[in-house]
């Protein structure tokens, strides 16, 4: 492998292209390839295809200029000319959260017919254990006529930056890599210590940089343990939560202080989880683990939530939602990020509408014909009798009761909203005892 590596990325979606041109600008010759035009189109302008990821414009202008990145429709073009590929494509998931492979198939096979002897694949996106290796290595290697640990390399490197973020998680986070062969592991480490360049963290047992784990099992295995695992802690969250409601406490004050001792680490409850990795990926997990049972409770605790927040509302109006008008703040499934992937806001509204609330739906990241297109009423300041905070944009923090008016309560379920704020309405925050609110 070359000083500078040229290199594909395969899919240029909010993790494929800052991860494209973060490996540009350290001077490498990369190919960005997507099969959505308008992405090509604009990237090949040096404009950024959706906004809010912070740097992503100023770098990209940077390599466009430079004539570093370029943008392809055509996968097995963009990487015949390279000598590393990166996957990016997501793993798409249906209703029940299991995985369609459908996407990831048609990628693999396309990157097939352009693949050199001699190049590596890394596959990025977050996979059931097992998946690379009986699943893509041998389709690559039969669709290319290539030989897997001689003259093609395999590995897993999850990635492992959060959207609004990459840039600075590209750094601050090990790079993880498994290879189908001990060669395939040399091999993505070699290319991996070529492009990338890390945060010193003396806090990790070893230095940070690139670490080569025993088997692309293991690389696989540790992405899902570490989503699995906040999944986990705050299905835990959400039991305190509402064990907390019901005795007389404040789950925040319980949480801070267990977390002063330095074995605790417990996270914070919430109206919802959503987003593409922590709903989804113990799904991915229990594919392997069917006898798991702690991820079960946990997606169990998580998903009942929305609910939950339904049956707070209902305790402050009486105990009916019948024609009753609720307003949902927030879309996003985190405050900040336009995404609504798995959102809670989704299953809230349809719980709502169950129990005959009329609802509309606010969030400003979204125009109003975007929420009408995901079958939301929008917002118009209008009176109403209830509102639930579902997502912690900075806005709220700003809002009162003229912002709803006619509301006589309020849910939050982010603990965000200060009561003072809100005469004349009752607030309850999630996880605090009616009497302390």
């Amino acid at each position: 492998m070359s000083k500078t590596v040229d290199t594909c990325v395969v899919g240029l979606g909010k993790l494929g292209l800052p991860v494209a041109v973060h490996i540009a600008q350290k001077g490498n010759r990369v190919r960005g390839a997507d099969i959505d035009e308008r992405t090509v189109d604009l990237v090949n302008q040096g404009i950024e295809p959706f906004p809010g990821e912070p740097e992503l414009g100023d770098r990209l202008a940077d390599v466009h200029t430079r004539g570093l990145l370029t943008a392809h429709t055509s996968i097995s073009e963009a990487v015949a000319a390279s000598e590393a590929v990166i996957l990016l494509v997501p793993l798409v998931v249906d209703g029940d959260r299991q995985p369609d492979f459908t996407a990831m198939d048609a990628a693999t096979r396309m990157i097939s017919e352009g693949l050199q002897p001699g190049t590596l694949v890394s596959y990025e996106t977050t996979l059931p254990v097992g998946t690379s290796r009986t699943r893509f290595a041998p389709r690559l290697a039969e669709l290319s006529g290539l030989t897997v640990g001689e003259d093609l390399f395999i590995c897993h490197s999850p990635e492992r930056v959060f959207t609004g973020r990459v840039f600075s998680d590209l750094r601050r986070y090990p790079k993880l890599v498994g290879g189908v062969t001990a060669a395939c592991t040399q091999m993505g480490v070699k290319f991996y210590e070529s492009v990338l360049e890390f945060d010193d963290r003396p806090d990790l047992p070893r230095p940070n940089g690139v670490w080569p784990m025993a088997s692309v099992e293991t690389a696989e295995m540790t992405k899902l343990a570490e989503t699995t695992y906040r999944n986990v802690n705050i299905g835990l969250a959400n039991e305190y939560a509402r064990f907390a409601e019901s005795n007389g406490i404040d789950v925040y004050e319980v949480i801070a202080a267990a977390n002063s001792q330095v074995f605790s680490h417990i996270l914070q409850p919430g109206a919802s989880v959503g987003g593409h990795c922590i709903p989804v990926y113990p799904h991915l997990y229990m594919t392997n683990d069917t006898e798991a049972t702690v991820p079960v409770a946990s997606v169990a605790a998580n998903e009942a939530m929305p609910a939950h927040m339904v049956d707070l509302l209902a305790g402050e109006l009486d105990g009916s939602l019948t024609d009753r008008k609720v307003v949902v703040l927030g879309l996003c499934y985190r405050g900040g990020a336009k995404e609504d992937a798995f959102s809670g806001t989704y299953p809230l509204v349809a719980e709502l509408e169950r129990r005959g609330a009329v609802v509309t739906v606010h969030d400003s990241m979204y125009t109003d014909d975007e929420l009408r297109a995901r079958y939301f009423t929008p917002y118009e300041k209008a009176a109403a009798d209830g509102a639930i905070v579902h997502t912690n944009h900075a806005e709220y923090l700003d809002w009162n009761p003229a912002n709803l008016p006619g509301i006589t309560a309020l849910i939050d379920g982010r603990n965000m909203m200060n009561a003072s704020d809100w005469p004349g309405v009752v607030v309850r925050r999630l996880g605090v005892a009616a009497n302390l609110q």
